[in-house]
């Protein structure tokens, strides 16, 4: 009991750090791939430190009640994981908190909000189905849902579930709003719908999102870590480098591709997930 409140406070205290961290790397490994100087590595905690100490302007009330939710809902899902939970908990709790962010950007009756968010339902459509297969895969490799049994196999669950592996990084990319499909809201310029998603949220809101991101990151790379995390102490290092390695690819992903149309999207996702998922859970199921 002691250990496992000790890893959900690491996950609380160390999680918006360390996902700050991965977005100050994200930025500047960007502009080196682009040719730029770039923002300093610590970019984004000073941007959040802005956002904080500006006047946070709000079109209705719920709107702060749904991005304080969003934060809530977040940290509770990683802290769950992190704690050694039930995945498929892990999991809901996950999707109601995206939910909540929906309704925040519904809330606010702006045009760029409401088709953020109906972009950001499309790509909930889009990675939805494969997080719950990830859950099922797991159990189909550790024989458990509980993260605490999962990481105490004899051998790495990717080598049962490759095509897990490989179908839940593609959705990482849409879980991320990364191009090719940053549709419902981006940190890039580029973007043709101003901010989307959060377009109509400001001040110490804009900034709790912001924090509630990082904290997702954190969980989602927690996620990747899993495939190759078993009772060996050793894997712990393999796993976080292949995380490393998972999240530049991200970002080289980001830099390289442009954003395709909504069809696009689901219909790669979907094809993505079937191709993968599906083959890897038929060939288990056989071999069991």
């Amino acid at each position: 009991m002691a250990m496992t409140f000790c890893k959900v406070l690491l996950y609380i205290l160390l999680a918006p750090i360390l996902g700050g961290l991965m977005e100050g790397i994200d930025r500047v490994v960007s502009a080196r791939m682009q040719g730029r100087q770039g923002p300093p590595l610590m970019q984004p905690f000073y941007d959040v430190y802005k956002l904080l100490a500006k006047q946070t302007t709000v079109v209705n009330s719920i709107q702060i009640l749904f991005v304080i939710a969003y934060l809530i809902f977040t940290v509770f899902t990683g802290a769950l994981f992190f704690g050694g939970g039930d995945m498929l908990l892990v999991f809901f709790a996950l999707s109601m908190s995206e939910v909540m962010m929906v309704l925040a950007a519904y809330s606010t009756n702006g045009p760029y909000s409401a088709l953020g968010a109906n972009r950001e339902l499309l790509q909930m459509m889009c990675y939805e189905p494969m997080i719950l297969l990830v859950a099922i895969g797991f159990y189909e490799a550790g024989g458990s849902f509980m993260v605490n049994d999962l990481v105490n196999v004899e051998s790495p669950a990717v080598f049962k579930i490759p095509g897990m592996l490989i179908g839940f990084l593609f959705i990482l990319t849409i879980k991320f709003r990364k191009s090719p499909f940053d549709m419902s809201t981006s940190h890039h310029a580029h973007q043709e719908m101003v901010k989307g998603l959060t377009s109509d949220i400001s001040g110490s809101n804009l900034a709790l999102y912001e924090i509630a991101e990082w904290y997702d990151e954190v969980l989602m790379m927690g996620i990747v870590a899993m495939f190759f995390i078993t009772k060996n102490p050793i894997s712990i290092v393999v796993a976080i480098v292949c995380c490393i390695i998972f999240y530049l690819m991200e970002t080289l992903i980001d830099n390289i591709f442009p954003r395709v149309k909504y069809i696009v999207m689901l219909v790669s996702s979907w094809v993505v997930i079937l191709v993968t998922a599906g083959t890897n859970l038929l060939i288990l199921s056989v071999i069991n």
